[in-house]
């Protein structure tokens, strides 16, 4: 399996491994995988050796850029990259061709990092299992015998990731498809707070909550890729990197003074019996690292704070989209299309009553918090089905919607593997621009959890 990032990061330092080389055991795995996983949509295979070639001229004279300097990543097919094919899952999309670059892949790219192409996604975002009609629904690798969804939007991203095809890549959430692919593939993953990172040069589903993130198959990993994100310079965010400061500190000792909002009574019934295990688990897990867990109730049930977060998404869906969303001729996912068309017919009204609504609910929350750093939530309530068991008029966003509503950042972290073998999940879910914290929390918990498996099919 090709290496993590951070260990890239260290062996190109070193000069045990060059960018070359670690981008022949990617181009390699992925040869070797997605024609079962069928996680990208397009493998720029010779740019990405060139540009690896380049990277590896540049270590050999010195001209390191910073730690993410060589690694390969990948970016969900709604990520423009001028002149490339961006699908947004789309079959009535195939030809359209980006007219920029977005930012967020500029940053990477600025900061030495080797795009290796565009990973599968639901149509135009929207939806939490990870299908798509048209282009192909990826694999999750956590079941060699059937088939089950990866979770989505970013489903691609999150199987290239759990598999080794990719150390790294881009999701998006709008209402939880950076966490949901997390969760049901065993990755890490890190929902930003809305409006910290650049959304230009990406397909909107919902202006108001999409937010770009990173996945990866560690909290350090994830870190650092979130570093590159925020466009701080390449050369401070070395400087922190080689001296253990920012973001990639390693906590020392253990999690006394930290408080922790756990599930109300109410909301456990939610969660299946094997997630809820884990979720207890990892409650005694962090107790046991000294941290003080409480249960809060939320301002409105997670439901509730669901079905809100909805009316927004799909009258801003129809706003992007309705034009397409309403031609009976083109090519859509019929589970796609029916997730949108309430947006046509949703009152002005209704819409305005949500936006302001979710501002008064953050006020509530955050004062629910006072005395608290974070929630702690499963990530999804139940492991990732069959594929011919999925209900599409259903969702595994329960809890993950509720970050996007109101404003918060949130990591979801692999908690382990449940009796059927498949990852469940933990979601630390802070105050907007508390993502360090979150970084921290994840990493403190992550090392007392210890390495997990790797999946079967990877």
């Amino acid at each position: 399996m090709p290496h993590a990032v951070t260990e890239l990061a260290e062996r190109f330092a070193s000069g045990s491994m060059t960018p070359t080389d670690a981008m022949e055991d990617v181009l390699d795995t992925v040869d070797r995988l997605d024609g079962t996983l069928h996680a990208w949509q397009e493998v720029y295979a010779s740019e990405a050796r060139r540009a690896a070639v380049a990277a590896t001229e540049q270590l050999a004279i010195g001209a390191r850029v910073g730690p993410f300097h060589g690694i390969p990543f990948a970016l969900k097919d709604i990520v423009d990259v001028e002149g490339r094919i961006a699908t947004a899952g789309s079959a009535a999309l195939r030809d359209r061709r980006s007219p920029t670059t977005a930012t967020i892949a500029r940053r990477l790219l600025a900061a030495g990092g080797v795009l290796v192409g565009k990973t599968r996604t639901v149509e135009l975002a929207l939806g939490g299992w990870g299908t798509n009609q048209h282009l192909g629904t990826p694999r999750n690798p956590w079941d060699a015998s059937e088939i089950r969804v990866p979770g989505g939007s970013s489903s691609g991203s999150g199987v290239a990731v759990a598999s080794g095809m990719i150390p790294c890549a881009i999701g998006t959430d709008t209402g939880g498809s950076v966490r949901i692919p997390a969760s049901l593939c065993g990755i890490v993953g890190l929902k930003t707070t809305e409006g910290l990172l650049p959304t230009d040069g990406i397909v909107p589903l919902s202006h108001t909550l999409d937010t770009p993130g990173p996945l990866a198959r560690s909290v350090a990993d994830a870190a650092l890729m979130f570093d590159v994100l925020t466009g701080r310079s390449p050369i401070d965010i070395d400087d922190d990197w080689r001296h253990g400061r920012g973001l990639y500190r390693p906590p020392d000792g253990d999690l006394r003074g930290i408080s922790l909002g756990t599930l109300a009574e109410g909301e456990r019934s939610f969660v299946s019996a094997d997630v809820l295990h884990q979720y207890d688990r990892t409650i005694d897990c962090l107790a046991d690292l000294g941290a003080d867990l409480r249960p809060l109730k939320t301002p409105l049930p997670y439901e509730e704070l669901k079905e809100l977060t909805f009316t927004i998404v799909t009258a801003e869906a129809w706003h992007h989209h309705g034009e397409l969303f309403a031609d009976d001729h083109a090519p859509l996912d019929e589970h796609v299309r029916a997730r949108a068309l309430p947006g046509r017919d949703l009152a002005a009204v209704a819409y305005v009553d949500a936006l302001e609504a979710r501002q008064r609910l953050r006020a509530d929350l955050l004062a629910a918090m006072d005395g608290i750093d974070a929630l702690l939530t499963p990530t999804t309530p139940d492991p990732a089905p069959l594929l011919s068991d999925v209900d599409e008029a259903a969702t595994p966003a329960h809890f993950t919607r509720a970050g996007n509503l109101l404003a918060l950042a949130a990591l979801s972290v692999p908690t382990g593997l449940t009796p059927c073998g498949l990852p469940a999940a933990v979601q630390f879910v802070g105050r907007g621009r508390d993502e360090a914290l979150l970084l921290e929390l994840g990493t403190v918990f992550e090392r007392a959890r210890g390495p997990l498996p790797t999946p079967p099919i990877g």
